[in-house]
């Protein structure tokens, strides 16, 4: 009996800030601190846009092709290094040389897809509005023959699946995320130096400024076409990798992604592989930084309605140039 009565009389003598102390509830992360933390979110999903985007600008710039289709190469990109990777019937290879195998994968796939239908179809003198549906139906088919092989269950690679944030600061990053980060501006400068510096990059530039003038100047055009092909599959089938690594693979995760990479494209400029990597950019940060007041389900919504704002204030594009229409 006196030991309940001792433990009250300590309780009711302890000082009052020991008692505030016990009862002191966690602060939470601020909202500048918040802000800053999607923003990081943010660039590192526009990274992953925009290696996916450029490809399927470059290809627009030279043929005038929308190529529904090209999501599917994302997704076979990251299900190729998944089968490579994880797969029970595959080599178990490390992640690294899987991604390597699948870049190599969707550059040839994208080079086989100009000449076996593109190029044919082109020579047959299809109409552009045939083209277009013709993409959609490819993109149909290519889609469902993945669900056939890999279902519908949603996977993960075997490597850097689970890692701890490196704190920087007010915000986190986990080393996977910033290699993404870091390869994909990497790349990114690889494509834009190439596109300056080199002679296939001047052709692929004479190309999209001018088809008919490229070929009269003695341009192999077919041959800048193919290569535009080979270098859009390969950087698809690697933001298919890195989208893989930050999300989780399924069968339809390029398609999820298409709409974003047309806003990427629309709001940077048509035809230009610059505006496709800025504003994919922008598209990924105002995605993730809508979260901060709206549920993450609109997040893509808010994105769209950013690529509205902008079209509606400089119709061409953030780095399109102006045409005169008549």
């Amino acid at each position: 009996m006196l030991v309940p009565v001792f433990a009250l009389l300590l309780m009711a003598l302890a000082p009052a800030s020991a008692m505030a102390q016990s009862n002191e509830v966690p602060r939470g992360p601020t909202f500048l601190d918040r802000a800053l933390q999607v923003l990081v979110d943010g660039i590192q999903f526009g990274s992953i846009i925009a290696i996916t985007a450029v490809g399927l600008s470059l290809v627009f710039g030279t043929t005038h092709l929308i190529n529904f289709a090209h999501g599917e190469l994302v997704t076979i990109g990251a299900v190729v290094a998944f089968f490579l990777n994880v797969a029970a019937s595959g080599p178990g290879w490390h992640l690294i040389p899987a991604a390597l195998v699948a870049i190599a994968a969707g550059a040839l796939l994208g080079g086989l897809i100009e000449r076996g239908i593109w190029r044919p179809l082109r020579k047959r003198g299809t109409g552009m509005i045939n083209l277009f549906i013709i993409t959609i139906g490819f993109s149909l088919l290519l889609r469902h023959v993945v669900l056939v092989f890999y279902g519908t269950r949603p996977q993960s690679y075997r490597e850097y699946d689970i890692q701890q944030a490196i704190d920087l600061g007010p915000v986190g990053i986990t080393p996977r995320d910033l290699t993404i980060v870091v390869l994909s501006v990497l790349v990114l400068l690889g494509v834009a130096f190439m596109l300056q510096k080199t002679r296939i990059g001047t052709a692929i530039r004479a190309v999209s400024a001018n088809r008919d003038l490229a070929e009269a100047s003695g341009i192999d055009v077919n041959r800048v076409v193919l290569v535009v092909w080979v270098l859009g599959g390969g950087l698809a089938a690697l933001g298919g990798v890195f989208f893989g690594l930050t999300e989780i693979i399924t069968w339809d995760m390029g398609f999820r992604l298409l709409l974003l990479m047309f806003a990427g494209i629309i709001l940077g400029g048509l035809g230009s592989a610059y505006g496709a990597m800025v504003g994919s950019f922008v598209i990924g940060i105002v995605a993730q930084v809508s979260t901060l007041w709206f549920p993450i389900d609109l997040q893509n919504a808010w994105a769209l309605l950013a690529l509205i704002v902008v079209l509606l204030i400089r119709p061409q594009g953030i780095l399109g140039q102006r045409e005169r229409v008549g």
